[in-house]
């Protein structure tokens, strides 16, 4: 593998020679790392180190410079706010559309989960508001890395990252595995023919899938070459989706029954909100377009036409698909599994399952190929401080593209899904999407109503306990949900003090910092209702992803206390002396010439 090496500060002082293999500088460059003895002096100082970084904030100064220098080249300008279109579209009209519609309509909300997409798509699309402002003002590589370690620090940035970049790998492989299930299913196969069977492999990863593979190298060599060359490959095959499904629309209408929308909700306002919670996660991939900010030409221009036109797009396609849907069978007769293919079955339109599956493999080709991006760019903003190994930071000078990161991050999606089954997979996704937009919204009111060494303490503590009561009456309210009587009298108490904190936050904190670009409308009323919306879709997630969330957090902090932590400490030592340095050159400089004068 062609590494990139690149020095600790990121300034020119530093070797940048471009070689094949790795060695322990490629990892571990830092000096607590350089032998025994600095390494165990590094871990005696833990707990002052802990101290430094735990509330550590970085600045939007030190994102858009000093960060992108460590990368050694600069990743290369060329999207406009067409390819964010694009790029969004593509990266959340995978195959959610048809696999999840089923389960929502059939046993939750009827007819009415045309109501349910619509609320669904409102509430990303709070999310989207506010990554929106953060990816106008900070467009890095980093995404929600970056903006949660502005405003909250390095240490819950870290932990945010790392469970980000987990899903992100279980969320492609089971995209690519998928992938192949669909791929069978264009040949009248079943959907597990394309794949291996080993006996003397564990059940749930003992059916080996090279096509999955395959797809995943595929899509890694496309991100590598150029981003422009991917956004163009994005935008056709967005395009022929698209066109799939306006035939869908079209041919299902033909067989429409108005009649097939009465009852409308058979079970009530719970079954509307429960199956929004599902279908909640057809909308996510618009994270991975955000860590595109870095590429992008005219980021005030560009962004919030591409991020908010895309998720309007889509939210106004998903509302009429699933009422197509509803319109062509009954929703007690539509399966879970396959709600389209069937439909189109019991209509007498057989044909039309190849369109479907045609549709279903350009959807999880554009997914894939917004994922590896996403996750290439998440790792190296990681990298560059020092979080994650440095050359994983490196941008390739020809192609302005992070090969090392995508390669990378490739190898690690192809292992999972060439072993792993997708009922394995599917119990292992879900949580860390929504605490993450949660942390964003969060950051969000942080940013808007504090300044450090501006704002007055009595802002700072107000804006502290509205904080506080924001979040734990959305917590309260969705564990009222989640405990599943059907009596209104907590959300009675909980809903008002959210309110009630969301006013008080508004009416008496001054807002710190204005945007410069663009800003979220309506503050903090978007963000705040972010914060209580996902929070409320996180208390239909079963037990196992919390589990899961926990085991996984709790690796990343045995990783954060013994590595790094004193990686990051001594990156952010290293730019302080630099900047110091410069600093009293600086005032040197300045004091010559005046006596010169």
């Amino acid at each position: 593998m062609a590494i990139e090496s690149i020095n600790v500060a990121g300034n020119d002082n530093g070797s940048k020679k471009r070689r094949c293999g790795c060695t322990k500088q490629d990892f571990l460059p830092e000096p607590s790392f350089q032998s025994c003895e600095t390494y165990l002096k590094a871990l005696s100082n833990t707990r002052s180190r802990l101290k430094d970084r735990l509330l550590a904030r970085s600045t939007d100064d030190a994102e858009l410079h000093e960060m992108r220098g460590r990368s050694g080249h600069e990743m290369k300008k060329t999207l406009n706010w067409w390819d964010m279109i694009w790029f969004g579209i593509g990266a959340v009209m995978g195959s959610g559309i048809f696999v999840l519609t089923g389960e929502a309509a059939r046993n939750h909300a009827g007819p009415a989960v045309v109501v349910s997409y619509l609320i669904s798509g409102i509430t990303a699309l709070l999310s989207v508001l506010c990554y929106t402002e953060f990816c106008i003002e900070l467009p890095v590589a980093g995404g929600s890395f970056t903006y949660i370690r502005v405003e909250l620090g390095d240490f819950v940035a870290y932990v945010a990252a790392g469970n980000i970049l987990f899903e992100y790998v279980v969320g492609g492989a089971s995209v690519a595995r998928s992938w192949t299930s669909y791929l069978a299913t264009l040949f009248n196969k079943d959907p597990a023919s394309f794949r291996f069977h080993v006996s003397s492999i564990s059940e749930g990863y003992n059916y080996l899938d090279p096509i999955a593979v395959a797809i995943s190298v595929v899509i890694c060599v496309a991100a590598c070459t150029s981003t422009k060359m991917s956004s163009r490959f994005n935008s056709i095959a967005t395009v022929v989706h698209l066109v799939v499904l306006l035939f869908i629309l079209i041919a299902g209408l033909t067989k429409a029954n108005p009649q097939h929308f009465s009852p409308f909700a058979p079970n009530g306002i719970r079954g509307i909100l429960k199956a929004t919670s599902i279908l909640f996660f057809a909308y996510v991939g618009f994270d991975g377009v955000a860590t595109l900010g870095e590429e992008v030409k005219n980021p005030g221009r560009d962004i919030p036409i591409g991020l908010i036109g895309s998720m309007s797009v889509v939210i106004i396609l998903y509302c009429l698909l699933s009422a197509t849907l509803i319109f062509m069978q009954p929703y007690d007769q539509i399966d879970v599994d396959a709600p389209f293919t069937l439909a189109f079955q019991a209509v007498g339109l057989k044909w039309a399952n190849y369109i479907v599956a045609i549709g279903a493999l350009k959807g999880m080709t554009t997914v894939l190929l917004a994922n590896i991006l996403g996750q290439a760019r998440y790792f190296t903003h990681i990298a560059r401080t020092h979080m994650a190994p440095p050359f994983l930071a490196a941008i390739n000078q020809k192609t302005g593209t992070p090969v090392n990161a995508t390669i990378i991050m490739t190898v690690f999606n192809s292992i999972v899904g060439f072993f792993t089954s997708l009922d394995v997979l599917a119990n292992l996704l879900s949580l860390a999407t929504l605490f993450i937009f949660s942390l964003v919204a969060l950051a969000l009111l942080v940013r808007r109503y504090y300044v450090r060494g501006e704002t007055k303490c009595s802002d700072r503590n107000k804006l502290i306990g509205f904080l506080v009561l924001i979040v734990g009456s959305s917590i309260a309210t969705a564990a009222t949900w989640a405990a599943g009587n059907n009596g209104w009298i907590g959300f009675a108490v909980t809903v008002p003090i959210w309110f009630l904190a969301t006013l008080g936050l508004k009416m008496t904190v001054k807002e710190a910092k204005k945007p410069k670009l663009w800003g979220v409308p309506l503050m903090p009323w978007i963000p705040s209702a972010s914060i209580a919306v996902n929070v409320f879709i996180m208390a239909s997630i079963d037990s196992a992803s919390y589990i899961r969330f926990g085991i996984w957090t709790l690796l990343l902090l045995v990783y954060y206390v013994f590595i790094a932590l004193h990686a990051s400490y001594d990156a952010a030592k290293d730019a302080t002396d630099t900047t110091s340095a410069a600093t009293d050159t600086n005032l040197e400089l300045g004091g010559v010439s005046q006596v010169n004068h």
